[in-house]
């Protein structure tokens, strides 16, 4: 029997897990039926932890304690609050992994510790640290980092055969990256990587917010800006007018009462069409492709030379992103795969390998940056002391172990200072310093003793660095992962329980209390099951948002059975809200269907 291990895609706006099991692919659903899980954190009214729909649902009316894009905050030595408390961004991550974990379990029927987990491409040695010590915090075993592009191609080309050279295009919520990708039968290796940490859906949200502000500030002559709620449901609304252009040329978006002035409600009606939309976006939209030329270049390759152009990420429902990428290659980009969900098939079929599943790819990945250190140098015509060595270079196949030989510079010379770079600039000062240690004790020798620095990058994007004296033997080492934002371990322990106290707090009041009726049978108190009310709000939200697509008969049922659920909520009768839940999650499964 082959170990389950989870494939998860921690997303900037969405999140989603996924298992491969005995052959078959499974993207697993919560008690709502839904997959996509909104990478949402926030505390509720009694300090109760809501995680994806029911933290998403707040957000437009409590955005003060609720956190979306943490993603984005990955690597950086920040602290972000949520209401009165402030947690790490590995925090916060955490408890969307301890959820995803929870909904895998449920659906399993048994204790899942171990996960792949996808990062973007471009993320750095430090956001890759970070992403690893999230799923510490969550109780989970990370057994393997990928990148998401790699991944993505993994689930579309798993079981096909043959010759191709793909580029991957993956334009999240958050982050975009792009990959060159060739396929050889059943082997994925990825030839090159470029790509933004800082671009994506969310920033196209921004745009549309931003020119709403534009218009109340122009037609109304108020600025909210500084008014929270109003800007996170003006948020709200750029979403989902995001989403709807992607399909209609035109978008109303109608807040009946945004906020008010003076006492008096403000309301807004603004139409945008597609066109004006694509105008505010163009500039993200050539950035990308930008990138996509320095990947074709890192790989040597030319776009006519692409294969298939692979689709990955909500970002890419926009028709312009088609468009473009259809000009620039020839080629109808490949979208038959849920870009919302390959990510975390692809995360799968590679836990699946590693558990001793048989699946038909296998990964061979490249690190998207180059690692060094900085010598004293010409550079543009002057002598300077920080001049960059590469030592590791930009798209080299991983695992990977390269050595250099450096020299002391003065007589007697007895310590070394040793540096870690991370970038492409040839100033090392321009790139990012992951990370420094001292050599003390050298032999008292002349100048030109020789010192061996050497760089082994694994599977995960984990660096290990070592120096050693040659002529003795002497020899310092690092890993990478103790750098910059580093929790250490007594601060690792400390975020584990914080989080795992937020989750057990959940659990007791998940704990349905029971008093005894006349005949001294259980009955229950109307201290409902938190995770039930939790997930049953979801479901009805859901519902609400798909009246529209039900026919008449089923829209009337609908109606029905969101009263019912409420009624049962507002009462604590928790047979009826669960009757409810499940005949409307079979309505919304047939429209979906």
């Amino acid at each position: 029997m082959t170990e389950i291990i989870m494939g998860i895609d921690l997303g900037t706006t969405n999140s989603e897990v996924a298992v491969f099991q005995n052959g078959q692919m499974r993207v697993l659903a919560n008690a709502a039926g839904e997959r996509i899980v909104p990478s949402f954190v926030g505390l509720a009214d009694d300090g109760t932890l809501l995680v994806g729909q029911p933290a998403r649902n707040q957000y437009i009316v409590h955005p003060e304690r609720t956190i979306k894009s943490i993603k984005r905050r990955m690597g950086e030595a920040i602290q972000v609050a949520m209401g009165s408390v402030s947690y790490t961004p590995q925090e916060i991550s955490a408890m969307i992994l301890r959820h995803l974990r929870e909904i895998a379990e449920a659906a399993l029927g048994h204790a899942v510790q171990k996960a792949v987990i996808t990062v973007p491409a471009y993320f750095s040695d430090v956001q890759r640290q970070a992403t690893r010590e999230a799923g510490e915090i969550a109780g989970l075993e990370v057994v393997r980092i990928i990148q998401e592009p790699t991944a993505a191609a993994l689930a579309y080309e798993a079981g096909h055969r043959g010759s191709r050279r793909i580029l991957v295009y993956d334009l999240g919520g958050g982050t975009f990256d792009v990959s060159v990708v060739r396929i050889e039968d059943d082997v994925v290796e990825v030839i090159s990587s470029h790509g933004n940490n800082h671009l994506g859906g969310d920033d196209f949200d921004q745009k549309i917010v931003d020119h709403l502000v534009a218009h109340l500030q122009q037609e109304q002559g108020i600025d909210i800006k500084s008014d929270a709620l109003a800007m996170a449901r003006l948020l709200r609304s750029a979403e989902a007018c995001k989403r709807q252009l992607s399909d209609h040329p035109f978008a109303t978006i109608e807040e009946e009462y945004l906020t008010e002035q003076a006492g008096k409600p403000i309301h807004l009606v603004k139409e945008l069409s597609r066109q004006e939309y694509e105008e505010m976006i163009t500039p993200f939209i050539e950035e990308t492709l930008a990138a996509v030329h320095t990947a074709l270049n890192g790989a040597g390759l030319t776009a006519s030379a692409m294969d298939e152009v692979l689709l990955v990420g909500g970002a890419t429902r926009t028709p312009l992103v088609r468009e473009r990428l259809k000009e620039v290659f020839g080629l109808v980009p490949r979208s038959e795969i849920d870009p919302d969900l390959c990510v975390a098939m692809g995360a799968a079929i590679q836990a699946a390998v590693i558990g001793g599943e048989k699946a038909s790819s296998v990964l061979v990945d490249v690190t998207p940056y180059t690692f060094g250190t900085n010598v004293v140098g010409e550079l543009d015509g002057y002598w300077r002391p920080f001049v960059y060595s590469p030592i590791i270079r930009k798209n080299t196949p991983i695992p990977v172990s390269r050595s250099e030989v450096y020299f002391t510079m003065s007589d007697n010379q007895q310590i070394v200072d040793v540096s870690i770079y991370q970038g492409e600039h040839p100033d090392a000062l321009q790139n990012i310093k992951i990370g420094d240690f001292r050599v003390e004790g050298l032999s008292a020798v002349p100048s030109g003793n020789e010192i061996i620095l050497r760089l082994d990058l694994d599977l995960d994007g984990i660096l290990r660095v070592t120096a050693r004296e040659k002529r003795t033997g002497l020899e310092k080492h690092i890993t990478i992962e103790n750098a910059m934002t580093k929790l250490g371990e007594q601060h690792l322990n400390e975020a584990r329980s914080r989080v795992a106290a937020l989750f057990a707090d959940n659990a007791d009041e998940a704990d349905e209390t029971e008093d005894a009726d006349d005949q001294g049978n259980p009955v229950s108190t109307p201290a409902t099951n938190h995770q039930e009310v939790v997930q049953a709000k979801a479901l009805v939200e859901k519902a609400e948002r798909m009246l529209e697509q039900a026919t008449p008969d089923d829209r009337e049922e609908m109606v029905n059975l969101v009263e019912q659920i409420r009624d049962g909520l507002a009462a604590g009768d928790t047979a009826a809200v669960k009757k409810g839940c499940e005949t409307l999650a079979e309505i919304l499964f047939y429209l979906e269907s």
